[in-house]
């Protein structure tokens, strides 16, 4: 799991599976997962089942506010230890282009530095 998602114990445990699902929910407008995007800031796995994601957009304006939610809700149930999803957006601290990875830079055009 990328460095600056802050994720706990239970979640981290079967981060190479949440990871392989958030890869597979897009920005349309950007065409970059939200993996690689950085619009992850938190991910934390409850001994009930419950994951709770803690997620922002690029902007107050991005179509993807209504959509996104409602697909990582999807696909985390997907996951064998996920039981029930709640997905919170936030807008502080602010998305900055730095938070795209470097693979999500390099696939972007941007300098992967």
């Amino acid at each position: 799991m990328r460095e600056d998602i802050l994720i706990n114990d239970r979640a981290a445990a079967i981060s190479e599976q949440l990871i392989e699902k958030f890869e597979t929910i897009y920005d349309p407008e950007i065409g970059l997962d939200i993996y690689n995007l950085g619009l992850l800031y938190e991910v934390a796995l409850d001994e009930t089942g419950h994951c709770k994601v803690v997620v922002t957009f690029t902007s107050m304006g991005c179509g993807c506010m209504v959509t996104v939610p409602n697909e990582i809700v999807v696909a985390l149930k997907e996951i064998t230890e996920i039981k029930e999803v709640s997905v919170e957006t936030v807008w502080s601290p602010s998305w900055k282009v730095t938070r795209i990875s470097r693979f999500g830079r390099i696939s972007l055009g941007i300098s992967p530095r």
